[in-house]
């Protein structure tokens, strides 16, 4: 039996926000820290536990916030630092956590930290970034690639070096070999921490440490024209790299100086490396994000079952799991899967073993938005057309006002509104007892209100019935049959013997309850089910 620990972050259910696009108070068509307060109430209303804010640091926004110009304020854009006290303290008084994104790899290239870093080799912050000389006969140092498009170095006209970005030219890489930019950056987080903030999300953590001889990566030879440009090359030498694991356990050792605080990193690993990052007795990272579900390609029972076991399997002993459908990075889950999938897929994060991370909207059923180029924002869309990120950080629907409630009617949105607006919102689903925001209340609700779906074990079952999934989640004398059918297709499901007498408690399709049948329940196409014995 899983040990049950009350810790709020492995029971609570994580939502994102990207500021951005939540709410606008302030009618500039953006987002801000006004606007989340302003639907903190609709958060609890939904059941999560604790909010995760996309960047909202000074920034010339050039990525939308993760080109951070200073790590220990807030941009005007959003607002200031007693308004984001202010939010803290109201979320607390909710009892919702307050999770802030930590982005230690780069900065800006306007931060007073790279000012100082190129303003002459012999200024004490020189080191603080990855300087390197050209090649004999001129060139950068070596083969590695930008996330954006192009080398990942920049030449310098005025020092005669090159500086490291993995992402935008105006991102220089922090050097985190560096003992003084590691203080530096773990003082950054005690300003939060002191502040209130109950955890962070790390930001591209593996990228941290980077090879020390700076080797040259291997190519790529599947790489095809058209794919992003930054995947011609593997990123060996580039992230995940030796030393890593201990500045996780810094990191952690920093977060331990106060009580009941989370971190979360951003890990695009496979889960055998994935795992590492719980650190040596569970002394690094307390939840590695866990996006399979998010890169698995062939969304069928089996490909999930066997995804779910091996995670499962590979976990160390006393390791929390989780599991993301969603984020800012990534096509929308309706948009990945169809709306009958997506309301699937939100019952198997709401109901398998692990922290969920939910993304704005996405308990709407929103989808991706087509962006006419000439309203793009996103660099990557610049870089390699097609593979933009803006489609998914389209503005939150609120209601069937112009601008979908987002912000106000004379305002014009950042980024525009999904067409469907006028039915894809908040005031319409919460009046809908079949809508997608309905379904995903009633999940979250069933969850917390039950210690096997949140805390219970996971036992898997060998079903038998094409395409379909199911699982039991049990505590104590509780148990729960989960059974997904990922077909468009009805499904018949034998039923484990201490479910024969079973109760239906949650049909996807929000349309039935009561006694299952002695033998077999029958699955319509795209329906999960959640049986109580």
């Amino acid at each position: 039996m899983t040990q049950y620990q009350p810790f709020w972050w492995q029971t609570g259910i994580i939502y994102q926000v990207y500021p951005r696009s939540f709410k606008d108070n302030n009618a500039d068509g953006i987002g801000d820290l006004q606007g989340i307060h302003e639907k903190l109430g609709y958060l609890s209303w939904l059941g999560v536990d604790a909010i995760w804010l996309s960047p909202i640091y000074p920034s010339p926004m050039v990525d939308f916030g993760y080109d951070i110009s200073d790590f220990t304020d807030i941009d005007p854009l959003f607002g200031d630092l007693a308004a984001f006290d202010h939010l803290v303290q109201e979320a607390h008084a909710l009892g919702i956590k307050v999770i802030l994104d930590f982005v230690p790899n780069h900065s800006s290239d306007e931060h007073e930290w790279f000012k100082a870093s190129r303003s002459s080799r012999d200024n004490p912050k020189h080191g603080w970034y990855i300087w390197r000389d050209p090649v004999p006969g001129g060139g950068p140092p070596n083969n590695w690639l930008s996330h954006f498009g192009g080398s990942a170095w920049e030449y310098d006209a005025g020092l005669g070096e090159y500086y490291m970005h993995t992402f935008h030219t105006t991102q220089p890489d922090l050097d985190w070999r560096n003992p003084l930019v590691r203080q530096a950056m773990y003082d950054v987080m005690r300003f939060w921490l002191n502040r209130g903030v109950d955890g962070f999300r790390i930001d591209v953590l593996p990228f941290l440490v980077k090879d020390e001889n700076l080797r040259d990566n291997p190519l790529n030879p599947d790489w095809q024209e058209g794919a992003p440009y930054y995947l011609r090359i593997f990123r060996v030498y580039s992230e995940n790299q030796p030393g890593i694991h201990r500045l996780v356990q810094e990191l952690r050792q920093v977060a331990e100086e106060y009580s009941d605080r989370v971190l979360i990193g951003e890990i695009y690993l496979p889960y055998k490396e994935l795992v590492r990052y719980y650190g040596d007795n569970l002394s690094g990272i307390h939840l590695p994000f866990n996006f399979q579900l998010i890169l698995l390609a062939d969304w069928r029972a089996e490909k999930i079952k066997d995804l779910v076991d091996s995670y499962e399997a590979t976990l160390p002993v006393g390791a929390w799991p989780n599991w993301v459908l969603g984020n800012h990075d990534n096509p929308r889950v309706v948009s990945r899967l169809g709306p009958g999938q997506a309301r699937v897929a939100q019952m198997l994060l709401l109901t398998l073993r692990g922290t969920p991370t939910f993304y704005y909207g996405d308990e709407l059923g929103m989808h991706n938005v087509k962006i006419p180029p000439e309203l793009a924002h996103d660099p990557q869309e610049k870089s390699s057309p097609g593979f933009g990120r803006d489609p998914a950080r389209t503005p939150m629907q609120w209601d069937s006002t112009l601008n979908a409630g987002f912000c106000s009617p004379a305002a014009i949105p950042w980024l525009p509104v999904a067409e469907d607006y006028l039915q894809i919102n908040v005031e319409e689903e919460k009046a809908d007892p079949a809508s997608m925001l309905t379904l995903v209340h009633e999940l979250i609700g069933l969850r917390k209100a039950q210690p096997a779906l949140h805390s219970g074990d996971y036992i898997a079952l060998n079903s038998g019935t094409e395409n379909c999934f199911g699982y039991i989640r049990k505590w104590v004398n509780q148990a729960f049959l989960v059974i997904l059918n990922f077909s468009d297709q009805p499904r018949f499901f034998n039923l484990p013997d201490e479910f024969k007498q079973g109760r239906i408690v949650l049909s996807t399709y929000l349309d039935r309850e009561g006694p299952v049948g002695p033998v077999k329940i029958e699955l319509r196409e795209n329906e999960g089910l959640i049986i109580e014995v």
